[in-house]
């Protein structure tokens, strides 16, 4: 076939002979090419189709890009034993009989009170469950479903009373404050029910992102976060959970996130808090009874590791 090119492409003629013998093939490969360019920008490019696009949107992170810049694939990270770890752990939670099981903010409201203040009592005992053990957040619940744990109620006792209700749960003079404050907030802004949203709870006095994302998970109904506690933050980091160490329980938040499968956030606070509790305390943890104790890169550094390896719940 013969390839017929644009006069515009190529002048030739006003070229001096010489020139034209020395840069001429070049001249006709650069118009080949430029025409061919051309032909491909008139065509439509057929759409690439690959066969995991569906998932990848349903992905959080899965390429970085910038404008002008062709996609890079980013690895993705994940610790080496987490699946059989996770196994194992839910193996050691199957009595469910940690104090979290039976007195959590799943455990302390009212069922049969109307929607909003059911959610209300949930946001509640997240609030006050903060620095305190469960046994006490569930006491100071009963106290206050008693007196009458509703928006209403709460804006209409007095401090004093309010603060007797609730002692002896952690720093229980700013959570009389911060009740009394998040309570008129949900009256004037919310018609007395909690906020839907995760940048709604967090506008809300003494709720924090855990508290915000496990009161959209139990009142709601809705995964939006890992809710993240000083168990789930110590456990996260022991097992070597986290591409690298974290500070704190919003680091180890956003970590987990990156890498956990979004179908497990919700399950993996109830899973390590109870864990936690029984097992993997923060002092003195019980590792010779625990399935992981050949897995867990800390067991080596903990002293609770010494004494013979043998596991309850083998």
């Amino acid at each position: 076939p013969v390839l017929l090119l644009p006069s515009h492409l190529i002048e030739v003629d006003s070229l001096s002979d010489s020139f034209s013998r020395s840069f001429a093939p070049d001249a006709a490969d650069r118009a080949a090419r430029s025409c061919c360019e051309l032909k491909s920008k008139t065509e439509p490019e057929a759409p690439l189709q690959h066969p995991h696009s569906r998932r990848r949107r349903q992905l959080k992170v899965e390429y970085d890009q910038d404008e002008g810049v062709s996609p890079v694939k980013t690895e993705r990270w994940e610790p080496p034993d987490w699946r059989k770890q996770l196994r194992f752990i839910r193996e050691m939670r199957s009595s469910r009989d940690a104090p979290v099981d039976h007195m959590g903010a799943e455990k302390c409201y009212d069922p049969n009170a109307p929607g909003h203040v059911r959610r209300f009592q949930v946001l509640v005992s997240l609030m006050l469950s903060s620095q305190t053990k469960d046994q006490v957040t569930a006491a100071a619940m009963q106290k206050l479903r008693a007196h009458g744990c509703t928006v209403e109620n709460i804006l209409a006792t007095d401090d004093e009373k309010l603060g007797k209700l609730i002692y002896p749960v952690g720093f229980w003079r700013n959570k009389v404050k911060y009740l009394k404050l998040t309570s008129a907030m949900l009256q004037k802004e919310f018609g007395g029910d909690i906020p839907n949203t995760v940048e709604g709870l967090v506008r809300l006095q003494g709720v924090g992102p855990k508290m915000a994302h496990l009161a959209m998970d139990i009142a709601w109904d809705q995964v939006s976060g890992i809710g993240v506690d000083t168990h789930v933050h110590r456990i996260s980091n022991r097992l070597g959970w986290l591409r690298k160490p974290t500070k704190n329980p919003e680091e180890t938040r956003k970590a987990l996130e990156e890498w956990l499968p979004r179908e497990l956030w919700s399950e993996i606070n109830w899973l390590l808090v109870g864990f936690g509790q029984q097992v993997c305390q923060p002092v003195s943890p019980l590792c010779s009874m625990c399935l992981n104790q050949n897995s867990c890169p800390s067991r080596q550094g903990l002293s609770a590791a010494l004494g013979p390896s043998t596991s309850v719940f083998s």
